[in-house]
C-alpha cells in the first residue's frame, strides 16, 4: 500500500507494507520526512538499517507515519561500498526545513560533499531544519560549518583523521550523538539505534520497542553507548592492570610516555606490566604501544593530506625517517607507498 503526497519536492510516495503485526497508531501529525543524500561508496550497511526501520513503522500502524527520498548529486544510481548500486528518486535539491536531511557516508576518499551539498546543508540547517551524518557523512556536516563546538560521532576508523581535521568538533566514541538540531551516528548498526531513538521520541517507547522487535534487534543501545567493545572484552581479558594500561596509551598517541611512565599511571610495576602483556598479548608493552600508534598513522596517511612529517609527529615519532623505517618493518611498504597504493 502506499499513500501519495503533496509535496512537489518529493517524488518517492509513503510506503505502508501489509503485515500481521499491527500496533495502533492515533496522530494526527503529518508524515515526517526523510531525504537520505548518498556518496560514492557508501556503506550500503548503515543506510538500510536506518531506512527499514522507517518502513517497519509505517508498517506496524498501518499508516504513513514516515516517508522518505533517496537522492544523488546528479539523480543517477549510487554504487555503494559493497559495489551495489542503488537507484535514487532524484538530483540533488532542496526540501522544505521539516525534512530531515541526512549524508549518508562511506569510503573517505569519495566521503567529503560536493559544493552543492555544503551550500544545500548550510541553507537548510539556517531555516531551521534537522540535519544529520551516517558514518563518515558526518565530514560533510563538518565542512559545511555545522559541526563547530558540537557533539558529534562517525566511524571509530576515520575518528583518527577526522580529529586532526576538524579540531573544533566535540567528537565523541559513541554509537549516535543528538545535538539540537543535528545528529550523527557512527554508521552499521548504530544507524538502527539512531532512528528508534527517533521512533521513540515521535510515537513512544513501547511503540519504537515493536519496531525493534521487528527488526531481530533485542538490544537497543543507548545514544551514549560506545561503538566498540570494552576492552576488557576485546582482549579477552578483565585484568584491570591491563585494561588501564591500555587506555593510557591510547590517549598518549601523540605525546608518547615512557615504559615506567606508564607503569606508574597503571599502577604496578615495569616488570609486572612486562608480564601481563606477553601473557594476554604475546607483544611487549613497547611493541604494543608502538604498533598503536603506527596504526594511527597509517589512518592519517589514507584519510588526510597531512605530510608524512605531520603525521609522524602526530603519531609519537621521534622523526619522519624513524617513521618511516618503523612504517616499512610492521607493513612491507613505506608511508608513501601505502598512499599512494590507497
Amino acid at each position: 500500500m502506499s499513500y501519495p503526497e503533496n509535496d512537489t519536492h518529493v517524488t518517492r510516495k509513503a510506503i505502508v507494507p501489509q503485515g500481521a503485526a499491527f500496533f495502533a497508531i492515533e496522530t494526527t501529525k503529518p508524515a515526517r520526512h526523510f531525504a537520505f543524500h548518498l556518496l560514492p561508496d557508501f556503506t550500503l550497511l548503515a543506510f538500510s538499517a536506518a531506512l527499514d526501520p522507517l518502513r517497519i513503522a509505517n508498517q506496524l500502524a498501518q499508516r504513513p507515519l514516515y516517508r522518505w527520498t533517496v537522492t544523488s548529486q546528479d539523480g543517477g544510481p549510487v554504487v555503494s561500498s559493497c559495489a551495489m548500486s542503488v537507484n535514487v528518486d532524484q538530483s540533488l535539491g532542496g526540501f522544505p526545513r521539516e525534512t530531515d536531511l541526512v549524508v549518508c557516508g562511506g569510503t573517505v576518499r569519495t566521503g567529503t560533499g560536493s559544493k552543492d551539498l555544503l551550500s544545500l546543508l548550510r541553507q537548510h540547517a539556517r531555516f531551521g531544519g534537522r540535519v544529520g551524518g551516517i558514518c563518515t557523512g558526518a565530514i560533510a556536516l563538518a565542512q559545511a560549518g555545522l559541526l563547530e563546538g558540537r557533539r558529534a560521532t562517525l566511524h571509530w576508523e576515520n575518528q583518527p583523521a577526522f580529529r586532526e581535521k576538524f579540531p573544533e568538533v566535540e567528537v565523541t566514541g559513541n554509537t549516535f550523538e543528538v545535538d539540537g538540531g543535528i545528529f550523527t551516528c557512527g554508521g552499521g548498526v548504530g544507524a538502527t539505534d539512531m532512528m528508534l531513538e527517533m521512533i521513540e521520541a515521535d510515537y513512544g517507547r513501547p511503540f519504537a520497542d515493536v519496531v525493534a522487535d521487528m527488526c531481530l534487534y533485542s538490544q537497543r543501545r543507548a545514544e551514549r553507548s560506545p561503538q566498540r567493545a570494552s576492552i576488557s572484552n576485546a582482549l579477552d581479558s578483565r585484568n584491570p592492570l591491563l585494561v588501564r594500561a591500555i587506555k593510557v596509551m591510547q590517549t598518549n598517541i601523540e605525546t608518547p610516555i615512557s615504559m615506567d611512565e606508564l607503569a606508574d599511571a597503571a599502577g604496578c610495576s615495569r616488570r609486572q606490566m612486562e608480564r601481563l602483556f606477553v601473557k594476554y598479548l604475546r607483544k611487549t608493552p613497547y611493541r604494543f604501544f608502538r604498533d598503536l600508534r603506527l596504526d594511527h598513522g597509517r589512518s592519517l596517511l589514507r584519510e588526510t593530506d597531512l605530510s608524512v612529517t605531520e603525521i609522524a609527529m602526530a603519531s609519537g615519532f621521534a622523526s619522519p625517517m624513524v617513521f618511516i623505517k618503523t612504517f616499512r618493518g610492521r607493513f612491507g611498504h613505506s608511508p608513501g607507498q601505502y598512499r599512494r597504493a590507497g
